[in-house]
């Protein structure tokens, strides 16, 4: 039986967030993905997708700090797998972390530097490319995450989404190990506020408890294969929809939904 879905805030989203500890949240989290492998496992089923879909490029929607492109792009590069130009965009832009990843990566990775809505996508970034959002979807209220996928639909624009949980109170728990790692070590390897990370960090505990709560909060706000897929009836029907699951280390276990156009 699947738990009831809250939707309840995340310090992350808030306004009234202290930019430092935004930043950390962010960056522990990209870091922690990375050294724990948590997306590894979904580089298999992404690049079966963009082959099915045909597509040399994709669109990433809230793209944060951009570390999950780059895992993304290094586990297909390590399968033998074609990999797609990424073109980082975000309503809250990195363009400092995006550069970094575009020095180290300049024939995979770009970027657009000003916000972009991920359920408003303009023709000129849509043309010829998929679209791409991780661990970000569960953020948007029901109304915004339809509006989401009706955009990529509306556009023909095929999507793939993943998140590194499906909804439960526990399933936030196998992150933890590696998101504790780069939760101590961020202040050190943070791109900027070093000082101030790092008091947040080690003096107090105020950068764990918004983490935590941010994790716990996120394993609550996931949407089930059944609530994505009551989505899009309404304005799918033109799209072919794949609902799968994919694991990792600590027992964990993430998902995946795509679509894209039928086939005449």
């Amino acid at each position: 039986m699947t738990t009831r879905r809250i939707q309840s805030f995340e310090f992350n989203d808030s306004a009234a967030t202290p930019l430092a500890i935004k930043e950390s949240i962010v960056e522990t989290l990209s870091r922690g993905l990375e050294w724990g492998g948590i997306l590894t496992s979904v580089a298999k089923p992404f690049a079966a997708f963009t082959k099915a879909a045909k597509v040399h490029e994709v669109l990433d929607l809230c793209s944060g700090a951009g570390r999950p492109v780059r895992i993304l792009a290094r586990a297909m590069r390590q399968n033998g797998s074609a990999v797609p130009r990424f073109l980082l965009t975000d309503m809250m832009p990195h363009p400092d972390a995006w550069n970094a990843l575009q020095l180290e990566m300049p024939e995979t990775i770009e970027f657009v530097p000003t916000a972009v809505d991920a359920t408003a996508v303009g023709a000129a970034l849509s043309a010829q490319r998929a679209r791409l959002i991780i661990n970000a979807l569960h953020h948007f209220p029901p109304e915004t995450a339809s509006a989401l996928l009706a955009d990529a639909v509306r556009n023909k624009a095929p999507i793939f989404i993943a998140e590194c949980f499906e909804r439960g109170y526990h399933n936030f728990l196998p992150l933890m190990p590696p998101l504790f790692l780069a939760h101590l070590a961020n202040p050190l390897l943070a791109p900027r506020h070093k000082l101030s990370k790092a008091v947040l960090t080690w003096l107090t505990p105020i950068i764990a408890i918004a983490g935590l709560w941010d994790g716990f909060v996120s394993s609550m706000r996931v949407y089930s294969e059944a609530e994505l897929r009551g989505m899009v009836a309404g304005f799918g029907a033109d799209f072919e929809w794949t609902y799968g699951t994919f694991g990792f280390g600590f027992g964990g276990k993430g998902y995946y939904f795509h679509g894209m156009p039928k086939q005449d």
